[in-house]
């Protein structure tokens, strides 16, 4: 079964990442992906990620699924126009990736491009409506498209954002421009976590808890000053400052919280972020 087949029986889905190199040398990726096989359910290639120019996420797709694994193509809305968007959503249905994550991406001004042009043409919900009417037969010109690219649709969440509200009315227009599954930002507090799926329970679609495994005490106060709906709260970073082996704990956090809300989703997006040799140890930490 594919990754929709799955969710759509119920199934507790487990997706991780894997952020393509800088440059050529897929080495180490393909090294992650031999690791990967056989505990995860799909795997996102982000697309330059952080806006920091890499190897791209549909050549990335492609071979990841070369090597076994079930891709989800990430696309941001950042770099293309529309046209472009498009297209490269037609290549990857030619190469039969049908999992697509829509994003609408970070600015340009974190990256390491900062003279780089944005273009945002489209945003997450557009991008959305657009995979939608490419399952139709057309585009978003209006013209005919021969083949009708039948795409599972995927959209990201914020759970933990402050007020909470515009990202439930967010959602709502995003499943209404087709999103069929959404992946979530970081989430720390179960109980804030159970406030949100409660709240969602009538979109009826698969939500996959998100999970960024930690490496310091500094980074999760990094995250808690700098990424908008993230909040770890100050027990677990206590957790981490104390831990003489940083990893080991950042690992039993992960399955902890994992463990705390499996019964609350209908799976697990794991990102480890340059660490994800070790998402099968933290399924095996959390009983997966």
């Amino acid at each position: 079964m594919n990754l929709q087949e799955k969710l759509a029986s119920n199934k507790f889905v487990v997706t991780t990442e894997i952020g393509p190199p800088k440059g050529v040398d897929i080495s180490e990726m393909h090294e992650t992906a031999e690791i990967l096989k056989g505990r995860i359910d799909a795997v996102n290639c982000t697309d330059q990620q952080a806006s920091v120019m890499r190897l791209g996420s549909l050549a990335s797709c492609h071979l990841v699924k070369q090597w076994g694994l079930e891709p989800v193509f990430q696309m941001t809305c950042r770099d293309r126009n529309r046209i472009a968007l498009q297209s490269d959503l037609l290549n990857a249905h030619v190469f039969g990736i049908e999992n697509v994550l829509c994003l609408t991406g970070d600015h340009i001004c974190l990256g390491d491009h900062p003279q780089a042009k944005p273009v945002f043409d489209l945003d997450s919900v557009s991008l959305l409506q657009a995979l939608k009417l490419l399952g139709t037969g057309q585009d978003l010109g209006g013209k005919e498209v021969k083949g009708n690219p039948q795409y599972f649709a995927g959209a990201c969440v914020t759970p933990g954002a402050d007020p909470l509200e515009p990202q439930i009315i967010k959602m709502e227009k995003k499943v209404k421009a087709g999103a069929q599954f959404f992946q979530t930002q970081a989430v720390y507090e179960p109980r804030k976590f159970e406030e949100f799926m409660n709240a969602v329970k009538y979109l009826n679609v698969p939500v996959l808890l998100g999970i960024v495994l930690l490496r310091s005490a500094a980074m999760a106060h990094f995250m808690n000053k700098n990424v908008a709906g993230i909040h770890v709260p100050d027990s677990l970073i206590e957790e981490m400052d104390k831990a003489e082996k940083k990893q080991a704990k950042g690992i039993e956090i992960a399955a902890r919280l994992i463990k705390d809300m499996k019964s609350m989703c209908q799976g697990v997006h794991i990102m480890a972020i340059g660490m994800e040799k070790r998402v099968p140890a933290i399924l095996d930490a959390a009983g997966l």
